[in-house]
């Protein structure tokens, strides 16, 4: 090491103000790099009913599947941006393709973008499921793979199984993060289901929820799912994330800013 240090004009640290209630934080609307935050929207204390199918992912699934690196990246302070490459490179089970999955509520081409059927199911307040295979969210700990699902309207993510990193980052964001209780029951889901998540008003530590799928037939399908939250992370759930949590905690604010 250099005997009296690095010779570096700006270290790129600013010591913060002692107090900082006067801060205002500016962001131009115009950016296309920058984004203000809001709290995500919390739990509605119901199960959650009538969610559709966004996609059924087929073998492996990384974080860079579910949010791409490389010129992506410069969208890493634009949510709503950067979410435009959400799941594109996840293989759609019922077509075998990347990026294209079926939108329910639209009578054009058969298949669309995910972001795409994403945005429009969000934008009718309907929630959506991912169902994924083995190991789901391996790769890289890439927190917009599930900053961008829960910016887009995905509730739940029902998978085999997860790598832990992303199934925690999910919890963080307060979404559920389940897995089959029996894997098979990976083959019931079609692609025109509509989906329910039953248990949640009485959601604990190591109490198994149910789901039920409604398929385009009319017949049902009620099978077990599990999950690995414990008594904090069902509070990050309900407040709808850990951030909001933590902000009920400092300001003693029960109505946060609500975001769909």
């Amino acid at each position: 090491m250099p005997p009296r240090g690095f010779a570096v004009e700006d270290a790129g640290y600013q010591e913060p103000a002692a107090d900082g209630s006067g801060i205002q934080v500016m962001v131009s609307p115009d950016s296309d790099r920058l984004e203000i935050l809001e709290p995500f929207k919390a739990w509605e204390g119901t199960d959650l009913m009538g969610l559709r199918l966004l996609i059924k992912a087929k073998g492996k699934c990384t974080t860079d599947h579910i949010s791409m690196a490389g010129p992506w990246l410069k969208y890493r302070g634009h949510l709503d941006n950067i979410s435009n490459n959400m799941l594109i490179g996840a293989i759609n089970a019922f077509n075998e393709q990347p990026n294209a999955v079926k939108d329910a509520l639209t009578q054009g081409t058969p298949y669309s973008a995910v972001p795409t059927v994403a945005r429009n199911y969000k934008a009718q307040g309907i929630g959506s499921v991912v169902v994924g295979d083995e190991n789901y969210g391996e790769g890289s700990s890439r927190e917009h793979a599930a900053m961008e699902p829960r910016h887009l309207g995905v509730r739940a993510v029902l998978v085999k199984s997860f790598a832990r990193i992303h199934e925690t980052n999910l919890k963080k964001q307060g979404m559920l993060g389940l897995t089959f209780d029996n894997k098979a029951d990976y083959d019931l889901i079609e692609e025109d289901d509509t989906i329910d998540i039953l248990g949640l008003t009485d959601f604990q530590p190591g109490k198994p929820l149910q789901v039920r799928l409604h398929h385009s037939d009319g017949d049902t399908d009620l099978i077990t799912v599990n999950h690995t939250y414990n008594a904090g992370q069902i509070a990050w759930f309900k407040a709808g994330s850990a951030l909001n949590l933590i902000r009920q905690m400092e300001t003693g604010d029960a109505q946060l800013s609500e975001r769909v």
